[in-house]
């Protein structure tokens, strides 16, 4: 790694002679991939997204940390619960880390789902009904990223230079289609002609 490294692609120049294997590999290779995908990272998630991504893992430590998923509550989804049920959560939380070392399935859960999972095994859903519902909207975090992506992927695809000027519910009922074809194509195309004929009286026969 200390041997004096000779580019393929250019003619090295007298100052290039002193850089080494392992210069070129750590500096125009390792950290430049390192910055890249820094620069990713940073331009897909915001302060915000970070911060809600960083208090939501404190459901998955051993002992939950009551504040901040109180304050992950009250910053994120204040129209969720009530103010009665803000004040009812801390409770619940600090008795749910109660019980969460007590029992062993509750206490092994590793990750978010496991814990969604466990407490649906455990019976113990309808009892920390609150706990419940901040892990479920936690967990509908990566559902509504993707399919966001999946949104602009599609709109790419319909409205192009071909397609430029078609009106903005033509697109968004078209996307809906597209987006969510899975379900989608469980519909009959007669039952569908059925409903427009229902609609209208029209002339001609459908």
């Amino acid at each position: 790694m200390e041997a004096p490294y000779t580019s393929t692609r250019y003619r090295p120049r007298k100052k290039d002679l002193h850089v080494t294997f392992g210069h070129y590999y750590r500096v125009d290779l390792f950290n430049a991939t390192l910055d890249k995908q820094l620069h990713e990272l940073n331009s897909r998630f915001n302060e915000e997204t970070i911060e809600l991504l960083s208090l939501s893992s404190s459901l998955s430590l051993k002992e939950i940390n009551v504040d901040e998923i109180c304050l992950l509550v009250e910053k994120y989804y204040p129209q969720d619960f009530t103010d009665q049920e803000k004040i009812q959560l801390r409770y619940q939380l600090e008795i749910f880390n109660i019980d969460k070392s007590k029992n062993i399935k509750l206490g092994g859960a590793s990750t978010i789902s496991d814990l969604c999972k466990s407490l649906v095994d455990t019976k113990k859903r309808e009892t920390y009904y609150l706990v419940d519902r901040v892990i479920r909207l936690i967990l509908t975090l990566p559902v509504s990223t993707a399919t966001t992506e999946r949104g602009f992927s599609a709109m790419k695809i319909f409205k192009n230079r071909l397609r430029n000027k078609m009106s903005d519910d033509y697109l968004a009922n078209s996307l809906v289609i597209y987006i969510e074809k899975e379900i989608a194509e469980n519909f009959d195309s007669e039952s569908i002609i059925d409903e427009f004929k229902n609609l209208k009286g029209r002339r001609a026969e459908l």
